[in-house]
């Protein structure tokens, strides 16, 4: 919340492009002046944290895959121990069920930190979300007030949180900034859903072992994981189930329900390769976003 002392001054045209501009506020002139550099604190904080979102996206996911790679290995051992040559440690007794039920452990343990990277992955996407939807800067309380406060809640219908649609730094209002920030989330959701499925592949891979609980493209992976979707834009009320994933700009041709299988270690290898790439963020486009922002903003967003 900004709190500022109301300033009784003429408007100057540091604070304005033109008389014009100002006219379109909602607010009187003094109320403006006061509203401009909150507005102005408000988006370099929210483009702030979508830069350390980003970067936490990265951390998640570099985990994640380390995870899966752990677990695909796992896997892979259990599928070839029954037919592996052990030369002398033969006989030993029991020592393939050893090495099973070693194996599954471990397998067990990747599979939970894995799932913990997703739920990871999935925060950051959230927390972008609700960022760019934070950019506005409303009123708190009356014009008339000899105290001005600003939040990021609106009191009354009547503002939008824009200032008119002034310009807020050089030459853009608040509106352009939301747009290049809706641009950027909708990379990483997008990105997110693709990756869900390759979650619900790589958790439902299983050997002779105790089995794994066989998954759904509708089931919820973690306690909350739709409410979370839903906030994200990936969650269909009307069907009450997750949108399903596609690239950028295509729609999704993938049947509504999976069938699991065994898959061999080139399937595997595909859906290792295919999180690394990050297939739906142009990471070229993302960098431009921020220096764009950045140079409209006067700070460098890295």
């Amino acid at each position: 919340m900004e709190t500022q002392q109301l300033d009784s001054s003429p408007c100057t045209p540091s604070i304005s492009q033109s008389r014009n501009s100002m006219n379109n506020s909602p607010f009187p002139p003094s109320v403006t002046r006061l509203w401009r550099p909150a507005a102005q604190r408000n988006l370099r904080n929210q483009w702030s944290q979508m830069v350390s979102y980003r970067q936490q996206w990265v951390s998640a996911s570099t985990n994640a895959r380390s995870n899966a790679t752990s677990l695909v290995n796992a896997y892979l051992s259990q599928r070839y121990i029954p037919s592996m040559e052990l030369g002398v440690l033969s006989d030993m007794p029991d020592i393939r069920k050893k090495a099973l039920s070693k194996l599954f452990i471990q397998q067990e343990l990747h599979r939970s930190k894995f799932l913990s990277s997703y739920k990871d992955m999935v925060a950051v996407v959230t927390h972008m979300v609700n960022t760019s939807k934070s950019m506005r800067c409303f009123l708190k309380g009356t014009s008339g007030s000899s105290i001005v406060q600003f939040s990021s809640s609106s009191e009354e219908g009547n503002d939008t949180g824009d200032g008119g649609g002034i310009p807020i730094f050089t030459f853009w209002s608040i509106y352009p900034f939301e747009k290049l920030a809706e641009e950027c989330v909708q990379m990483f959701a997008l990105e997110l859903n693709l990756k869900r499925l390759l979650v619900m592949e790589l958790l439902s891979i299983r050997s002779e072992a105790p089995q794994v609980e066989k998954l759904c493209w509708t089931d919820e992976l973690y306690p909350g994981e739709l409410d979370d979707l839903s906030i994200c834009g990936l969650y269909l009320k009307e069907t009450c189930e997750p949108i399903l994933p596609r690239l950028r700009d295509k729609k999704s041709d993938m049947p509504a329900v999976v069938d699991n299988c065994k898959p061999n270690q080139a399937i595997l290898q595909v859906y290792l390769t295919t999180w690394l790439t990050d297939l739906n963020i142009d990471s070229q486009r993302v960098d431009e976003i921020f220096e764009t922002v950045g140079e409209e903003m006067h700070v460098k967003l890295s």
